[in-house]
């Protein structure tokens, strides 16, 4: 009887031991297929997600978006790669936005290019001039987005709206309707949006390092070699209107460029405590001339700004004819130097 009791202990000791064994084993084997489920897991995880990125790449490179501007709506599907630029403010903010055009237009002076462009657009093709641009050449370059301004390519806007989309700014010298039209057009919205608040910050910093010295009565005025013009609100006026600058009596319509004097009479007109000038032009000796002629007049030499040394000669391509976000900067920069704010 003790005898049978001492195997059946045995046996059952055995039996328990096997089991033991078993069970184990099952949980070992368990948790290898469980580790081999979870690493398949994962690696389905990581490329659903890859797959999906690309996929939104590619949607994103194939999403036709609408955009509305100066002659009406416009498709364009993804980001243009081949960008032609019509007229010189729209150059300037392309390169700015780190593209380069695929075809420009001549500068006005310092031809085929603006000389702070000319590193920048080395070997771009020049299709003409900005109000007459060479169709033909135009075309061959297969660009997929023209950027044009209203005033300039209103009556060709149907022959370029047939050889690529084609986006039109409202106005020649508002930068910052420019940067936002193209920065939209280009499917490059951050970028524009990240220029104009690094402009938004110069600002600020410039009228806080004016302070009471703001306002200051201002006027611009222009030599040409057949003309004298005031400006109002052209491109470098909006400037010196943003940054705290006022403009005499008369000379506050914001919906007018400015006047073309129509004799040494109207000198009085251009009066203020401060004259920006700018002579502009190709006929230099013909243009020099005629500066002379007037600022040589009693009424010119009786000007506030003259009489107290407030006389300031700045450059026509910053201050004119550029009419860009660079040039925008460059036109802050002289203010900067003027002031002696650095």
């Amino acid at each position: 009887m003790v005898v049978m009791l001492k195997l059946r202990k045995g046996l059952f000791s055995s039996v328990a031991l096997l089991l033991i064994i078993a069970v184990l084993s099952g949980c070992a084997s368990g948790g290898a297929a469980e580790g081999t489920t979870n690493n398949k897991g994962t690696n389905a995880s990581e490329n659903t997600e890859q797959t999906a990125s690309s996929n939104a790449e590619a949607s994103a490179a194939q999403d036709t978006r609408v955009i509305k501007h100066a002659m009406g709506e416009t498709e364009i599907t993804g980001t243009p790669k081949k960008v032609v630029t019509l007229f010189q403010g729209a150059t300037d903010v392309v390169v700015s936005l780190g593209v380069t055009p695929t075809g420009i237009v001549e500068s006005w002076v310092q031809q085929p290019v603006y000389e702070y462009l000319r590193a920048d657009l080395e070997g771009v093709p020049v299709i003409g001039q900005e109000n007459q641009p060479n169709l033909e050449e135009l075309h061959k370059l297969q660009p997929d987005l023209i950027l044009a301004t209203k005033i300039r390519h209103e009556e060709i806007y149907e022959q370029l709206s047939q050889i690529a989309p084609t986006v039109v700014t409202e106005t020649l010298y508002d930068w910052k309707e420019t940067l936002a039209t193209a920065g939209e057009a280009m499917n490059m919205q951050d970028e524009s949006a990240q220029l104009l608040a690094d402009w938004e910050a110069r600002v600020t910093d410039f009228k806080e390092k004016m302070g009471d010295r703001l306002p200051i009565e201002a006027t611009i005025t222009n030599f040409r070699a057949d003309q004298v013009r005031i400006f109002y609100m052209g491109y470098a006026g909006k400037i010196l209107k943003e940054l705290g600058f006022t403009r005499p009596e008369g000379h506050d319509d914001d919906a007018t460029w400015g006047v073309i004097l129509a004799s040494k009479e109207s000198i009085p007109d251009m009066n203020a405590d401060l004259i920006f000038n700018f002579n502009s032009g190709t006929e230099t000796e013909a243009i020099q001339k005629n500066y002379e002629d007037w600022t040589k007049s009693k009424l010119w030499t009786n000007l506030d700004a003259v009489k107290n040394g407030q006389l300031v000669q700045v450059d026509e391509v910053a201050w004119n004819s550029a009419g860009g976000y660079k040039t925008a900067n460059m036109v802050l920069d002289d203010l900067y130097e003027y002031f002696k704010l650095n």
